[in-house]
């Protein structure tokens, strides 16, 4: 059972942090999927993101957990895909942050899987509409 953090800091403002922090380190095809319509999906939103090496996927969900915990001094609840560096999940219970090598992120097509979410792309230097 997954247990809701008890913060002041929204859905939203989680969701944005971790956007600032794929930007930060240049994170690929930033994609914000709006769950909260969605029947029976397992957070209000996925944040998702690209990088071309293993470097620059592990430097992206460093910079995540960075910016998320400046600004709300919140860690993951959950992490994985550290080692491997393929696809490092990042669980802020509200908000999942995905990190993807760009193989991977198009063999599980996450955006195709959750195809009901609303979807934003984010380009570089934008900012995302707050809700």
């Amino acid at each position: 059972m997954r247990i809701k953090q008890n913060n002041e800091f929204t859905a939203g403002q989680i969701r944005d942090f971790i956007v600032r922090g794929m930007q930060e380190k240049k994170g690929q095809d930033i994609v914000v999927m709006d769950l909260r319509n969605v029947k029976n999906a397992i957070c209000d939103y996925f944040v998702l993101c690209s990088g071309t090496s293993d470097t620059q996927i592990d430097a992206i969900a460093t910079s995540v957990e960075e910016e998320v915990y400046k600004a709300s001094r919140q860690d993951p609840w959950h992490k994985e895909g550290k080692l491997n560096r393929e696809w490092i999940l990042l669980d802020y219970v509200d908000v999942v942050a995905h990190v993807f090598k760009k193989e991977r992120r198009e063999f599980y097509d996450l955006e195709q899987l959750w195809g009901d979410a609303e979807i934003q792309h984010i380009g570089e230097g934008d900012l995302i509409a707050a809700s």
